[in-house]
């Protein structure tokens, strides 16, 4: 594993990252240190470590109220499941 020194806030951190990683993590520093600087700069928090936490809060949050990305079924798929569950279940237990 390889390892890169970020900054965040100001400060120097050495972060531990796989092979190819490199630029995934450092987008995701930059996501981060954006969102703390906005909370220290909006004046109203000042101890680094609540910074973080409420920006941790913040990013989390964001992430489960984005929409989920899930491929529509195709129709033949879902036929192909229900014939392949039919079989299975034999006439007794046919779904359609």
């Amino acid at each position: 594993m390889k390892q890169m020194e970020v900054t965040i806030m100001g400060q120097s951190y050495l972060l531990g990252c796989p092979e190819g990683g490199e630029a995934a993590l450092a987008a995701a520093v930059a996501h981060v240190d954006r969102e703390m600087s906005a909370i220290r700069d909006a004046g109203k928090v000042k101890a680094r470590e609540r910074i973080a936490v409420l920006a941790a809060l913040n990013l989390a949050y964001q992430l489960a109220g984005a929409p989920r990305e899930t491929p529509a079924p195709e129709a033949d798929v879902d036929d192909a499941l229900i014939k392949r569950l039919d079989e299975a279940l034999g006439h007794d237990g046919q779904l359609l």
